[in-house]
């Protein structure tokens, strides 16, 4: 399994990275949205070969473009829709969460991320592929 984690934070991204490894994913940690999708392909005059990733995490709040807006640019895109995108934030507000779900989230999670939280997600997502 490979997992693009997205976060501004280089704190919360080496964290999710160290979570995630201890389940033996592979993991790619970049500090963006917009990097996230010139690495996806998604961004205008890139040809380098895009990278098989099964999940990507991303941060909510992130400067330039948010979670959101990334979620919406990869279920946009008829070749990464069918990637299992979960948002995280440190902020619980049931209106962001909701919409975050209803445009095609697979989970929204609470930071600080726990162990537990990313041991379920890991479970859900393997079943999934």
């Amino acid at each position: 399994m490979h997992v693009l984690a997205v976060d501004d934070s280089s704190v919360d991204r080496k964290l999710l990275e160290m979570l995630l490894k201890s389940y033996d994913y592979r993991v790619t940690t970049v500090e963006s949205a917009k990097t996230a999708l010139e690495l996806l392909g998604l961004e205008k005059g890139l040809s380098h070969k895009r990278p098989k990733v099964n999940m990507i995490i991303t941060d909510y709040c992130m400067p330039d473009m948010t979670g959101f807006d990334l979620l919406k640019r990869i279920k946009e895109s008829s070749v990464l829709k069918e990637i299992p995108v979960v948002i995280v934030s440190s902020e619980n507000v049931p209106t962001r969460i909701n919409s975050c779900l209803e445009e095609g989230a697979e989970d929204f999670l609470l930071k600080p991320l726990r162990q537990s939280d990313v041991s379920r997600l890991c479970n859900r997502v393997g079943r999934m592929s």
